[in-house]
This record gives structure tokens, sequence and C-alpha cells, in this order.
């Protein structure tokens, strides 16, 4: 089945750095595009990056452009997210997610808090 485990978030202060992981099992990684989303609560899970199967082509929300870089290890599985220049409002619930056929799956996430 599809698994998706997402690891590296943390408590970080604003301006500062985190690289957040997300291993993929169950499904061929290397055809499906990947996703990032994040949520806080009361609000809609946002979607903040997506990347190509291949990695040739990504997407980023507006509020991340310029700081925040998504790629893929293909041989490992595994799709990442670069956070730079970290604000408190980038503090949320972050998610991995990939869609096979009609579904969607996403991790359990992983918690990313930036505050002094």
């Amino acid at each position: 089945q599809v698994q998706l485990v997402e690891s590296g978030g943390g408590l970080v202060q604003p301006g500062g750095s985190l690289r957040l992981s997300c291993a993929a099992s169950g499904f061929i990684f290397n055809i499906y595009t990947m996703k990032w989303y994040r949520q806080t609560p009361g609000k809609e899970r946002e979607l903040v990056a997506s990347i190509t199967r291949s990695g040739g082509s990504t997407t980023y929300a507006d509020s991340v452009k310029g700081r925040f870089t998504i790629s893929r290890d293909n041989a490992k599985n595994t799709v990442y997210l670069q956070m730079q220049s970290l604000k408190p409002e980038d503090t949320a619930v972050y998610y991995c997610n990939v869609q096979v056929g009609r579904s969607d799956y996403w991790g359990q996430g992983t918690q990313v808090t930036v505050s002094s």
C-alpha cells in the first residue's frame, strides 16, 4: 500500500532553515508528481510546492517563492522541501502528497514551528 512518511520538522528561529523529507513506498515513485502541503488550525490545507516525476518542473505558492525549494531523489524514493528564511507565518503541519489514479495519499505530517 502507498505510504508517505515525513520527517525533518521542528522548532526554528525566524530566518532559519529546515529540510523536510518524505520517504515514499508502495507505488512507482518516479512516475508521479509529488507535492508538499501545509495546514494551520482552522485553515484549509495549502499547496506549498510540487515537482514533476523527473524533477524537471516545479511550482510554488507565492508565499514561499524564492525561499523554499522542492526536489526529489528517485533512486531513494524521497522528496524534499528545503525551507530558508523561515517566517513565523510558515508555522504549520507540513504534509507530503501523491495522487495515484483517483486516490489522494497523505503522510502523517511533520510540525514546523517558527518562533523566537
